[in-house]
């Protein structure tokens, strides 16, 4: 497990920097990119590793993967906060893009919290939640695109604000090798989530740990530190927006874990099946994605805002929770 990590952690910086160019290359913008490029790609590793949870049968691991790698990886951006001396993170950011890109992540979670209490029906094996959590996903992307290109408001532009511009030397290669290798990438890192995924079982089988602990505080932040890599490699490039994006999009990206977890899982509703720690562990992300939304909309200047020091103690507070339920 910690070879995988290495693994992550190598190709998260690489990744970065191809996805950085193909934002400027292809002309999405990086708010964009960093949602469906980057933030999909580093994603791979816990998409793998709740599938494989899901069809040994555990669903509460496969769940707690999922939404635990979301609590992770907001936290995570409250980390990269810290890497950035100028200001706050989320104040040199501001992204329409992003904030909308938050506000389908809340979306989502409401999804699965709602599934989580609602009749136990499935057609052909599928909550009907899962069809809407894909359907949710997709408009969303779609909204995020349509805000880039004809914006019905903008953040007021300060001395601290960094624009995403393109950057006209990008990495000095071709697009198509560019595509090649963001493809292999995405390839290397997402096939570390099966080790992943097979000692995070083994760890819960032979300690006596619930699946459900183990995919939320272990596999989970294991399988999310190319988000970490990637964003304290954005912000070092001065790449803010895709950054933020990143662990947004990417969050928004790991809700459909959940959908794809449902498909795998043949016992029933992945939804019912979810232990308690799941649906806490749902609620919490909720709040955190709040509590971020609420900083990119504040925009404090000091160095690390109330957004930062809130996600980093709720992520605390959630940890010492999981491990009281036990």
């Amino acid at each position: 497990m910690l070879v995988s990590g290495g693994v992550l952690v190598t190709a998260g910086v690489r990744l970065t920097k191809v996805v950085d160019a193909l934002a400027d290359r292809l002309g999405i913008g990086e708010a964009l990119a960093g949602a469906v490029l980057l933030g999909a790609a580093t994603s791979l590793p816990g998409l793998v590793t709740t599938v494989v949870g899901a069809a040994s049968g555990d669903a509460g691991f496969a769940v707690s993967n999922a939404v635990g790698g979301i609590a992770a990886q907001t936290t995570f951006l409250a980390i990269a906060d810290l890497s950035y001396r100028r200001t706050n993170l989320e104040h040199a950011a501001a992204s329409v893009p992003n904030m909308v890109q938050a506000l389908v992540l809340t979306s989502l979670i409401g999804v699965v919290l709602a599934a989580t209490g609602s009749p136990d029906v499935t057609v052909l094996g599928i909550h009907p939640a899962t069809v809407l959590l894909v359907g949710l996903y997709l408009y969303g992307l779609a909204q995020a695109r349509r805000a880039r290109q004809a914006p019905m408001w903008q953040p007021e532009q300060t001395d601290d604000t960094v624009v995403d511009e393109p950057d006209e030397d990008g990495l000095g290669v071709s697009n198509r090798r560019l595509i090649a290798e963001f493809g292999f990438l995405a390839i290397v890192v997402g096939g570390t989530g099966w080790v992943v995924a097979t000692a995070g079982l083994s760890i819960a089988a032979d300690t006596g740990l619930s699946g459900s602990l183990v995919g939320a505080l272990f596999t989970s932040v294991i399988t999310s530190l190319p988000e970490l890599v990637t964003v304290v490699t954005a912000v070092r490039i001065g790449a803010l927006t895709l950054a933020v994006s990143d662990i947004i999009g990417g969050n928004t990206f790991d809700v459909l874990f959940v959908a794809v977890a449902d498909v795998t899982l043949r016992e029933g509703s992945v939804y019912h099946l979810a232990d308690t720690r799941a649906v806490f562990l749902m609620a919490l992300t909720v709040v955190m994605t709040a509590v971020l939304a609420a900083g990119m909309l504040e925009r404090e200047e000091r160095h690390i805002g109330f957004e930062g020091i809130g996600i980093l103690a709720l992520y605390a507070l959630g940890v010492a929770s999981l491990i009281t339920l036990g």
